[in-house]
């Protein structure tokens, strides 16, 4: 069997990739295990509007009855909001899930595995995975960074994570040579807030020329991502003490139930909202449509 046989690509998408127009992938950890049912469903579908509004196409990924579905129709993305025990599908599970046949939310690493394999380059998320507090002790390093080493597709993302350590996904991104550049600021944003009091390593202010850097690194030969840092719109930020004292709250709950590996990040994010009273479920609806629409500019950017 060839690699293409592992692929559903719905019409839409298929009819982009055939006339060479803009596509952005979108993952789909975020309807199975980012958010509550019903916030979940409608902000798929809302992200995926934003995209068609802004001039591009689309493209959210998930794996189903063996297949990378890349696109999803209206009751798909119904069937990952609602359905219990979908797998959230890192790069290591995707050959264990799709063998099995089971239902699988891909996260920022398998999403942009699958999109390359079909030639899609730009992918917006809301934060993307990293080194986790206390590493030095778990090594708990996401899969997104080594993907991110490996694969030439461009993260649009409202920054790190700040549930995680900024500082050092920061140092391991310098480290396996994938350019981190701000959109419009100079501080490194972090998910929630603007500001994380990490320089931008670098800082771009139009999608035309993040198109031009993406294009000129890969023209060049060399492969992997680029990170796009692009700060949560200012009406919507929670201030960045605030929102750390949640964090810590939620470690210390964490550490208390002795959750781990994969199940970290969705205990986390949901902690949070239930202790912010839905403040932080808003700010991560916000900035992810927010990311779309920088995504599609830069993908309408890329193709023109």
């Amino acid at each position: 069997m060839s690699q293409n046989d592992f692929i559903i690509i719905h019409p839409e998408v298929q009819y982009a990739l055939d006339n060479n127009l803009p596509i952005v992938a979108l993952e789909s950890t975020i309807i199975s295990h980012g958010m509550p049912y019903p916030q979940n469903v409608a902000t798929a579908k809302l992200v995926e509007d934003e995209v068609r509004k802004c001039g591009a196409v689309p493209a959210t990924i998930a794996i189903k009855d063996g297949k990378c579905l890349v696109g999803l129709s209206s009751d798909d993305i119904e069937y990952f909001g609602q359905t219990k025990d979908v797998w959230k599908v890192s790069l290591r599970d995707m050959p264990f899930v799709i063998s099995k046949k089971l239902p699988g939310a891909t996260t920022v690493a398998a999403t942009m595995r699958i999109a390359s394999m079909v030639g899609i380059k730009i992918f917006a998320t809301g934060g993307i995975g990293g080194v986790h507090r206390g590493a030095e002790t778990t090594m708990d390093i996401s899969a997104d960074l080594t993907e991110m080493a490996n694969t030439n597709v461009a993260v649009v993302a409202a920054g790190v994570k700040s549930i995680l350590d900024i500082g050092l996904t920061l140092e391991y991104l310098e480290t396996i040579g994938v350019p981190v550049v701000t959109y419009g600021q100079d501080e490194f944003p972090s998910f929630y807030s603007s500001k994380s009091g990490f320089k931008s390593p670098l800082r771009l202010d139009t999608p035309e020329s993040m198109a031009l850097l993406m294009k000129s690194k890969w023209d060049i030969g060399i492969n992997g991502a680029v990170l796009i840092a692009n700060p949560i719109p200012k009406e919507f930020e929670i201030e960045q003490n605030s929102i750390e004292k949640h964090i810590k709250n939620a470690l210390n709950e964490a550490a208390k139930l002795n959750v781990k590996g994969k199940e970290v990040t969705p205990f986390l994010l949901k902690f949070i909202s239930e202790n912010t009273k839905g403040e932080s479920l808003e700010a991560n609806i916000a900035l992810i449509k927010n990311n779309a629409r920088l995504a599609s500019a830069i993908a309408v950017a890329l193709y023109s």
